[in-house]
């Protein structure tokens, strides 16, 4: 936690003229409140969660609740610790009213009820961000922070009328905000919630419904505007909240979720799951990459998901004959009309081994009308039970499903997926099989995922044949203590024998001693999913997401000519053919990342492969050119560079064989997209690939860069 001082700030001797008591009294005293402020809030929150830790836990819905509110009890007070403060992101003068209103990463209040700081995602915070001169947003001014280590070591003010002018330092609207852009990097991605943009702010403002497609090149601030807005629109948007499924963010690769680790929750904002495509399959982490691209291509379209479909109808076919039942008591006929009813008992949608549990109570029904004699439900059930005949039947007709065997039938029993995808050649059923079936690859997990959705877990009806035997247990040893209750009562009357009554002897159950299982975090719904990197997704792992999003409500972000597969369509044409409708696309096209020297040499490398790429402008110089060497300077000019920066990161792109340290990491250039880091060295780009994806793999490697950029080559 930063040390709740109101000495905030703390200048350079450059800029020691804005520490002229005129131009920050006022400021002082507000941190000051602030700071009052925070010490009661995080004391009282302190005492609050302590309070909700030692409660009695509860069972059902009021566990959940408890567990709700002290996650958010002690989500608000790691970002109150954490921040101090410098949760203050600036303030606002409006034109009427001279009083200014303070914004930040979390709203605040003190003890009479006077609002300190106005959480950043409320409607009345937006002219922070979105004013411009062409449009103040009835702003008279505007002053930002610049934090550094819990105190202030810069400001820099911007008016927007004549009285605005009053009471300011020098005037750089825009200098300051290019200089941060330029600051040395980390391991992980800076704090820029105090220089979003207005074109970045009105696309995280943007509503949910439909799919938003946020287009922009490299630097443009994708992904800034993919992790605010999710944690926005959590806060703005009730339809979305933790209850309704909340939000999913799918980004690219571990490097990057590394990378924006620290971004939501410095928005005050821990309910975001995030995750890559990998990690919604249980096989995903052991996955490798497929090595013939013909095989990848084919296993990626939407027809092979659909294929899913038919492999398991296969299995669910009703017997075709009928038998004969034998019970204790009598011998009873079971036609093929009757295993038919019974194989459409079935609700719509529920998956095929929880939809086996419905068909044995739809059977044991029929039985059961059948049957003449005189015997009790519960005794006739227990009976068909150990029924071995009519169980193998239900078996083979309506078997318990592994996805992981389903898939690898396809690629080893060649009858099989002829039948389930009947529009491959024989050519393609060759290359789809192979030798060990469970190898599995990355193009294999859409595959795994649908089967999964489509089955379901085959240990559920177990479960629920072991929950069931636990609830009957429970139940009657209930019985027994009641029975021994009644029995220690003299008259047999009053309020001890209410607990003859079948609703009560249900909530003397104790729940929490049965047997039960954590749902997977990963498998949604989920109310809104935003997708970074979308460009990459094939149509079998898009296919992957629309499962979890019933609502299909995604924001969707990415570069056409970062694709590296290629992308002829338009975003409208792609996101229509793979199921999405009410499509918006939003584009950004200022480059704030990358410096004027790398780009220009970055736009000729994509467009020699893509004429018509979008290639967003640089607005900021580092004067320095592009150094082209050879490959035996690499260690030469790393330590250069580390003599030169006390801070700062590097990145080795494209030599698998240099060892990365703790300020030089070393990726492909695959893992190097969404990063950014302020020295790239790039190992022979041109053998990085041809076509497309090497044109594209060099572009993504080369707008890395933050200030200076090396091309190494062999010869």
């Amino acid at each position: 936690m930063n040390p709740l001082t109101t000495n905030a700030f703390d200048f350079p001797d450059h800029l020691f003229p804005k520490a002229e008591p005129r131009l920050i009294a006022g400021d002082e005293q507000h941190f000051a409140a602030i700071a009052e402020s925070l010490e009661q809030a995080i004391a009282e929150l302190s005492d609050r969660l302590d309070a909700e830790l030692k409660a009695p836990g509860g069972i059902g819905r009021q566990a959940m609740d408890r567990d709700m509110e002290i996650h958010r009890l002690t989500g608000r007070l790691r970002a109150l610790r954490r921040f101090g403060l410098d949760l203050c992101l600036g303030h606002i003068v409006s034109a009427d009213n001279p009083e200014p209103v303070y914004i930040g990463r979390l709203g605040l209040t003190d003890s009479a009820g006077r609002r300190l700081l106005l959480d950043w995602r409320s409607p009345a915070a937006e002219p922070f961000f979105a004013a411009t001169h062409a449009n103040p947003m009835g702003l008279a001014s505007r002053r930002r922070y610049r934090w550094t280590r819990g105190r202030i070591s810069d400001y820099w003010d911007e008016v927007f009328t004549a009285d605005g002018l009053e009471g300011h330092a020098a005037l750089d609207d825009q200098s300051a905000f290019i200089a941060s852009l330029g600051s040395n990097r980390s391991t992980r991605m800076r704090d820029v919630l105090a220089t979003i943009q207005a074109d970045q702010d009105a696309i995280i403002r943007a509503g949910s419904h439909g799919a938003l497609v946020v287009d922009g090149g490299p630097g443009t601030g994708k992904t800034v505007v993919a992790l605010h807005r999710s944690a926005y629109l959590l806060y703005s948007d009730p339809r979305l909240g933790h209850r309704r499924g909340g939000v999913l963010f799918v980004g690219p690769h571990q490097p990057y979720l590394a990378y924006v680790a620290d971004v939501l929750p410095s928005l005050g904002e821990e309910g975001v799951q995030t995750c890559t495509l990998r990690d919604l399959v249980a096989e995903g982490a052991g996955a490798a990459i497929e090595t013939d691209p013909n095989v990848a291509l084919l296993k990626s379209s939407a027809n092979m998901v659909k294929a899913i479909e038919t492999a398991v109808r296969f299995y669910e076919e009703p017997p075709t004959e009928g038998m004969t039942v034998t019970t204790d008591w009598s011998d009873i006929w079971l036609s093929a009309d009757d295993w038919a009813q019974a194989f459409e008992a079935p609700e719509p949608g529920i998956p095929h081994n929880e939809a086996r549990d419905q068909i044995w109570e739809e059977l044991l029904t029929i039985l059961m009308d059948k049957h003449d004699g005189d015997v009790s439900p519960d005794l006739f059930r227990r009976s068909l039970l150990h029924n071995k005949e009519l169980i193998r039947t239900l078996n083979r007709a309506w078997p318990l499903l592994e996805a992981a065997d389903l898939v690898a039938d396809l690629w080893s029993v060649p009858a099989y997926l002829r039948m389930c995808a009947p529009w491959l050649s024989p050519d393609d059923v060759r290359k789809l099989q192979r030798q060990d079936a469970q190898a599995w690859t990355v193009s294999d997990l859409p595959l795994l995922d649908a089967a999964r959705q489509r089955l379901g877990d085959p240990e559920t009806s177990r479960r629920k044949r072991r929950l069931g035997a636990a609830v009957a247990a429970e139940r009657e040893r209930m019985v027994n203590v009641i029975d021994n209750l009644l029995e220690a009562d003299d008259d047999g009357e009053g309020a001890v024998t209410m607990l003859r009554g079948q609703d009560l002897q249900d909530s003397l159950i104790d729940e929490t001693a049965l047997p039960s299982t954590d749902p997977e975090p990963l498998a949604g719904p989920f109310a809104h999913i935003v997708v970074d990197e979308a460009q990459e997704l094939t149509d079998a792992e898009w296919h992957m997401l629309l499962l979890r999003c019933p609502s299909r409500s995604f924001t969707i972000v990415g570069d056409r000519a970062q694709a590296r597969h290629g992308f002829t369509e338009s975003w409208q044409e792609r996101l229509e053919r793979i199921g999405l409708d009410r499509i918006n696309v939003a584009s950004l096209s200022i480059n704030y990342r990358t410096p004027e020297e790398v780009m220009a040499e970055a736009e000729l490398v994509i467009r020699a492969a893509l004429p018509d790429a979008n290639v967003p402008t640089s607005i900021r110089s580092s004067d320095v050119p592009v150094v082209h060497g050879s490959v035996p300077d690499l260690d030469s000019i790393l330590d250069t560079w580390l003599l030169a920066h006390a801070d700062g990161i590097a990145c080795v792109i494209g030599d698998p064989t240099f060892r990365a340290t703790s300020r030089i990491r070393s990726l492909t250039p695959e893992l190097s997209k969404g990063l950014e880091f302020d020295l790239v060295v790039l190992i022979d780009p041109q053998a990085f690939g041809e076509g497309i994806e090497g044109a594209v793999d060099r572009y993504v490697a080369m707008t890395r860069a933050t200030q200076q950029l090396v091309i190494l080559t062999s010869s």
